[in-house]
């Protein structure tokens, strides 16, 4: 049945996009050159939400929510500011929250928002068992109309993360079909999605921020190719496009790239072969626990020419999880590429050549296992295969495979595996590094534990500050001494940050943009109001 509903929705968009191609070659004016001088926008910049558009099921983790509006926000320059907020204070303990709310907001069916609404949004997360992670939250409770307070368990300073990402929902208008139907109190509201086609959005009139240029933002839910078909031909005024077409010339658009922390990097097993979860899937490799190796594979890797050959250079090197974030630690940039350290380390660690195909071996153990990357992704494919190929003049050999993702959950405790992250939170760093998350879920899948980073990444999560936490986090990647990084116990070994490309009409002036999260939901339009004709 899902296979012929999925066969059926591929029908209808592609019934879709020829109907919208064929009625742009027959005179319907919005696709003309004269657009840009209009209020209108066709954007093709990323996937269908499957959940829809609701932020308490995890709507806006990465990207602007755009229907709702948060308590605060992060500028282009990655800084917190107020959004519903007028100020927040943090008890010295770190426990008690006071958020002050604004008080001209109004959602856009006209009713004011109020803390009784930020309540009801936290309350309604918190209960949803959702990836909206509200575990510390004790209580959140309106103090008066425009005043809330939020009472954790425990300190975290990531808390404040949680007040960025979460839109607030109104409790006047909230049911099951929320989701399919959003009210908000953002700079556009939702006007009809037709579902695996397009959404169409207008300027909310209600909005207390600054008004949106554009009136009305259709956006086409198309595959790359799709996208970029669609921006040849003028029908789009951005197009989200991978690295294979970046240096196609387009009439009447300009490439944007975009810094992002959507990384691509191998995970380690740490630990030794012979456990195995509580599921009965095996834990450990005896290769890849070895320090040498990791560290080895490390240096060896020529990080840029990954970025120069697979993705057009349309990247960066990457040697952490969250590279050039407020809370990324620049001394874990590595001297790649080298080879000679590479082999020298190999050696004194006792890995020596004793088979006639230069495979290394070491207590008759040989420097050989399995990297594994889901078959469904091409970078990911071109990219586990490079590595292996830049890894075998030092004598390791990697066997490549690609694996549907049930695939690897089973073996993703036991084998390398090219994963991709990148948030704006700090969190993140937290789950895939902290020994409490062993085996839990698709975090520290391989089982990496080391008592001081636990103690850093500990300190970070109860820290009363943004400028204290971003200390600690620094620590736990590197000290001098140890950490996560390359330069410490090498559990990763991280690849590539993947630069975000769009097409974009060439008059269109998209502002300043933040350095962009992992690739999931629009997080160019995050500062959509901001948006005009040249």
């Amino acid at each position: 049945m899902f296979k012929k509903m999925k066969i059926l929705s591929i029908i209808l968009s592609f019934a879709f996009i020829t109907l919208l191609f064929f009625g742009c070659s027959q005179g319907d004016t919005r696709f003309n050159d004269t657009r840009d001088k209009g209020d209108e926008l066709i954007l093709a910049v990323g996937s269908e939400p499957d959940q829809g558009f609701d932020p308490t099921s995890g709507w806006g983790r990465y990207g602007s929510p755009l229907f709702q509006s948060t308590i605060l926000k992060r500028n282009s320059n990655m800084e917190i500011v107020n959004d519903l907020a007028t100020q927040y204070s943090i008890s010295n303990d770190g426990i008690v929250w006071t958020v002050e709310l604004r008080k001209d907001v109004k959602f856009s069916d006209g009713n004011p928002l109020t803390a009784a609404d930020v309540v009801f949004t936290y309350e309604t997360a918190s209960k949803s068992g959702s990836v909206v992670d509200l575990s510390v939250l004790e209580s959140v409770e309106a103090i008066d109309d425009y005043t809330v307070k939020f009472n954790l368990k425990k300190p975290q300073s990531t808390f404040i993360n949680i007040l960025v990402n979460t839109g607030i929902v109104p409790r006047h208008a909230y049911d099951n079909n929320y989701s399919q139907n959003p009210i908000g109190s953002g700079p556009f509201k939702f006007v009809q999605w037709d579902k695996g086609q397009q959404l169409i959005v207008e300027a909310n009139p209600k909005y207390y921020g600054k008004e949106p240029f554009f009136k009305k933002i259709t956006f086409l839910y198309l595959s790359e190719e799709a996208a970029f078909a669609a921006a040849k031909a003028g029908r789009v005024d951005v197009a989200s496009i991978v690295p294979a077409y970046a240096n196609q010339e387009i009439l009447g658009m300009r490439l944007e790239t975009i810094q992002s922390v959507d990384n691509r990097g191998i995970m380690f097993p740490f630990v030794k072969a012979g456990e195995k979860t509580e599921d009965g899937y095996p834990v450990g490799n005896d290769v890849t626990s070895d320090a040498a190796i990791r560290k080895a594979i490390n240096i060896a890797i020529d990080r840029n020419g990954l970025v120069n050959g697979i993705l057009n250079g349309y990247g960066s090197p990457a040697y952490t999880v969250c590279d050039n974030l407020p809370w990324w630690n620049a001394e874990t940039v590595i001297n790649d590429s080298d080879m000679d350290s590479a082999r020298k380390l190999l050696k004194d660690y006792g890995w020596e050549e004793t088979d006639s195909d230069g495979i290394l071996k070491k207590e008759g153990m040989r420097a050989q296992f399995r990297l594994i990357y889901p078959s469904s992704d091409q970078t990911r494919q071109s990219l586990a295969i490079a590595v292996a190929d830049q890894v075998k003049p030092l004598g390791i050999k990697i066997d490549v495979e690609g694996k549907s993702w049930d695939d690897i959950k089973m073996l993703m405790h036991s084998n390398a595996i090219l994963f991709g992250w990148g948030s704006h939170d700090p969190l993140e760093m937290y789950n895939l590094y902290n020994s409490k998350y062993r085996g839990v879920g698709w975090y520290n899948t391989g089982y990496y534990y080391n008592s001081v980073v636990d103690d850093y990444l500990n300190k970070a999560l109860l820290a009363t500050s943004e400028d204290e936490a971003n200390e600690y986090w620094k620590k736990a990647q590197w000290d001098g001494e140890t950490g996560f990084s390359a330069k410490g116990d090498a559990p990763w070994a991280w690849l590539v940050n993947i630069n975000h490309l769009y097409l974009v009409r060439e008059n269109l002036n998209t502002g300043k943009q933040k350095i962009q999260p992992h690739g999931h939901g629009w997080p160019l339009t995050d500062n959509i109001e901001e948006w005009h004709w040249n």
